[in-house]
């Protein structure tokens, strides 16, 4: 591709710069299997669910999907609720103090290809952003070393606290150009989950890339991706 038909990249995070999206998918697993058990539910959830109903939403959108999809029901609750608490925003506590937990004895490196682009991009005065769903982004991105590369972050808790519709809605990203000052069509949207390119489509950015991780590129492609590629380095 030829970067100068572009003035800004926006990145996801969790899949895309880090590989952290399998630390998502195994507290995703961890707390939904632990709250199926617990109530007695005889099919467990799986990595099919998570692609399917989590992937890439805002947290708690992801827990609303998930138990829609079982026909179990549970109050909305408050996001001050417990991590035991049996509510949605519950639930969704529940699974980032697993992922917390996760990090915190683990740590994160980046993908060495996503590095080699950033540098790239950077070199050449490309302005970057970062847009997750998650409210862990910066954490995330300082335990990576990353986190001097991206000044503009829109993770899920500025959306949420500026009212921003999360994803497959493409307002976090159209935020992102804004605040980098980029028109939509000379920014490059980055996205391995499929919410995220349908994201990339409804904002009619420049160009979407799908970031092949296991979702598949015909997946990608038909919800959005304009390229599909299993390594940023290949655009670097």
């Amino acid at each position: 591709m030829d970067w100068n038909d572009y003035d800004a990249a926006l990145f996801d995070l969790d899949g895309v710069i880090t590989p952290t999206a399998e630390v998502h998918m195994r507290a995703w697993d961890q707390m939904f299997n632990d709250f199926l058990r617990d109530r007695g539910e005889g099919q467990p959830y799986t990595d099919e669910d998570y692609f399917e109903y989590v992937d890439g939403k805002p947290r708690y959108d992801g827990v609303r999907s998930f138990l829609a999809s079982r026909g179990i029901e549970l109050p909305e609750g408050d996001p001050s609720d417990a991590p035991e608490t049996e509510s949605v925003a519950g639930l969704g506590n529940r699974k980032n103090a697993d992922f917390e937990e996760i990090l915190q004895d683990e740590g994160v490196e980046p993908y060495p290809g996503s590095v080699t682009l950033v540098k790239a991009l950077q070199a050449r005065g490309t302005k970057m952003a970062i847009v997750s769903s998650s409210r862990n982004a910066a954490a995330v991105l300082a335990a990576a070393r990353m986190l001097d590369y991206f000044p503009v972050i829109v993770s899920g808790k500025e959306a949420g606290e500026r009212g921003l519709a999360g994803k497959p809605a493409p307002d976090t990203f159209l935020d992102a150009a804004a605040q980098l000052g980029v028109p939509k069509e000379r920014a490059v949207v980055f996205e391995d989950a499929l919410s995220g390119v349908q994201a990339g489509a409804a904002g009619d950015f420049g160009l979407v890339i799908g970031v092949d991780r296991g979702v598949g590129e015909d997946a990608l492609i038909s919800n959005g991706a304009d390229v599909v590629v299993d390594d940023l380095e290949e655009l670097a």
